[in-house]
């Protein structure tokens, strides 16, 4: 990560820490082991050739969504990236359905025909491929809530550092802007766009504090590598984003653990450097808060991470063992019009 400051949002971590149920916190780790294990059994398919197409890994970013979820809930609408396999089981969706789409199997979420970068669950408007595509997707989820005077309920949108220059945000943020829309856009700056550090990529840093200014919205910047930071900030954002029915720009600083894709041996950062952000990993940060605290025993850890490896492994006994599709289904959902001959 990068060494110049960030002026994180400001916690006060033993009352954010207070402020949250015990039992939520566990099931924050549970649902941390269950997206790093679903990464690790993805990725080692993705390698045994079982995998086709691309394969994105969330893995050192958990901190982020598992927050933006525990903080606000469930009930918004939710739109995000290729990167979206954290997103979709944070929202609910089976591990052996997610699975079986890695695998191009019937028993997908989209019946095989997405693959990795098209998850989807309740609430969520999917994983999409178009880098910077889906913010206008966003934006439609909010003008909705607004049009339906839907009180409460937001549009949720994450992308990429790179998407932040991408003119499909520019554009949406300037309408949210002048349509008072209930949007909060999250930057997750991972500070690699593919194989291109942020630093030669985006020309402000902090990201979001920048743009917000330009577009006359607020801003945050969290550290994306802990998860009682983002869990405060989006408290806030979301009541902010709520009492105002204005957009919000969020940039949450942290640093992917794999390459762009599996397939991306990562050689534009040193082993040094890796080795540096995953000592850092924000799911042993949490594990430690939890240990030092007395929430969590040792061995309760030990048996959640045995528990969502165990249902990982079980979903890809499910995947191998599911149905290819039907070639003749390869054209269903797909719309253009005919010409007749």
């Amino acid at each position: 990560m990068s060494k110049e400051p960030y002026h994180f949002f400001s916690v006060d971590f033993h009352k954010v820490l207070s402020s949250i149920d015990k039992n939520l916190l566990k099931d924050v780790l549970r649902q941390m082991f269950l997206i790093r294990n679903f990464e690790q059994r993805g990725e080692a398919a993705y390698q045994q050739g079982k995998v086709g197409g691309f394969y994105h890994s969330y893995a050192g970013q958990e901190a982020i969504q598992t927050a933006c979820i525990a903080a606000c809930g469930r009930d918004h609408w939710y739109t995000t990236t290729y990167r979206c396999h954290a997103l979709a089981l944070l929202l609910g969706a089976r591990p052996n359905a997610m699975m079986a789409e890695l695998y191009g199997r019937s028993t997908g979420i989209a019946k095989g025909l997405g693959g990795s970068m098209h998850m989807y669950a309740d609430r969520m408007l999917g994983g999409l491929a178009i880098v910077g595509g889906h913010i206008p997707i966003a934006i439609g989820a909010a003008f909705t809530i607004k049009y339906l005077k839907q009180k409460g309920l937001v549009s949720l949108c994450f992308l990429g550092e790179g998407a932040s220059v991408q003119g499909a945000f520019h554009e949406s943020l300037n309408l949210a802007a002048l349509w008072n829309l209930p949007l909060i856009c999250v930057i997750e700056n991972n500070q690699w766009g593919m194989g291109t550090a942020a630093s030669r990529a985006v020309c402000v840093k902090p990201i979001a504090e920048h743009f917000a200014k330009a577009y006359g919205i607020k801003s945050y910047t969290f550290d994306g590598l802990d998860f009682f930071n983002c869990y405060a900030g989006f408290k806030d954002a979301l009541n902010e984003c709520i009492r105002t029915s204005r957009p919000i720009l969020i940039e949450a600083v942290t640093e992917r653990f794999r390459g762009h894709s599996i397939s991306d041996p990562g050689l534009y950062r040193s082993k040094e450097a890796l080795k540096e952000t995953m000592e850092k990993d924000p799911l042993l940060r949490l594990k430690s808060v939890l240990l030092e605290e007395g929430i969590l025993t040792e061995e309760e850890c030990e048996a959640m991470d045995k528990e969502a490896r165990d249902i990982m492994i079980a979903a890809m006994k499910f995947a191998d063992e599911s149905p290819w599709p039907d070639p003749i289904t390869l054209e269903e959902g797909v719309f253009a019009p005919q010409e007749k001959i």
